[in-house]
């Protein structure tokens, strides 16, 4: 039987307490980790999927619509996807904190911000790759985030071009029609499966592949899950914490 708490002392006390008695713990998160550091999630009442666009957030966020609508992707990516000015926030602290302290062993992270490392998390594995890097798809050179931002008129349109050969960048993101990173997935699987608590912070687990792998999660292990929402683990969790995932981690 699940416990259901929503006021976020209570879930911070009991949040360190089970902390505490853990030996492995892994963090797999979304997108309402970084809400709290003024980053919009997707689901929410002032998620993304609720504001109006010329096309569907879900149809911007394709590989398609990057193949044959360069300019409004980047559009799209500068203005929603890159948030340079985003700090980490309690959440990501405290996470970095306890892998310091030797608690946390990984984090799994859908988002794409790089929050978790500006925190100072170093096990980070970003099922979704991360917006700091954008690639050039014919040498290979790597690109930062700021690099992408300062290109935004440069060339009329928006669309930034290898310096180096001229070639066009990508983001460094899992777009909509790719797969996930083989690597990122198969270490983020070896984590939760070795893990004796599996905490599941701000993702609402209806995107697969990726919701598919608390599955691997013993189930004799403490399971909590902390979202505003309900999710489709709450079933199986041990404690389900529905309060601000930034409040929750204040201890």
């Amino acid at each position: 039987m699940s416990q259901t708490i929503t006021d976020p002392v209570q879930a911070a006390e009991e949040l360190s307490r089970r902390i505490e008695r853990a030996k492995r713990v892994v963090f797999f998160g979304g997108a309402g980790v970084s809400t709290a550091s003024g980053i919009p999630d997707f689901r929410s009442v002032d998620g993304l999927y609720h504001q109006k666009f010329a096309y569907p957030p879900e149809t911007m966020l394709s590989h398609d619509f990057y193949e044959t609508h360069t300019a409004e992707f980047y559009e799209f990516y500068r203005t929603k996807m890159i948030a340079l000015d985003a700090k980490p926030n309690q959440a990501h602290l405290k996470l970095a904190e306890l892998e310091r302290e030797g608690k946390l062993t990984a984090v799994v992270t859908q988002n794409i911000d790089g929050l978790h490392q500006a925190a100072g998390s170093m096990n980070v594995l970003e099922l979704h790759g991360s917006v700091h890097r954008n690639i050039c798809q014919r040498c290979g050179h790597v690109y930062s985030a700021e690099w992408i931002m300062a290109r935004e008129h440069e060339d009329g349109n928006g669309v930034p071009v290898c310096p180096e050969c001229g070639g066009p960048i990508k983001p460094d993101v899992v777009l909509y029609g790719e797969s996930l990173d083989d690597d990122a997935v198969t270490e983020a699987l070896h984590q939760i499966a070795l893990a004796d608590m599996l905490i599941v912070g701000g993702t609402s687990l209806v995107v697969y592949p990726a919701a598919g792998l608390i599955d691997y999660f013993r189930s004799s292990g403490d399971l909590v899950v902390v979202n505003h929402d309900a999710t489709p683990a709450d079933s199986r969790a041990s404690l389900v914490i529905q309060a601000d995932i930034a409040k929750a981690f204040d201890f």
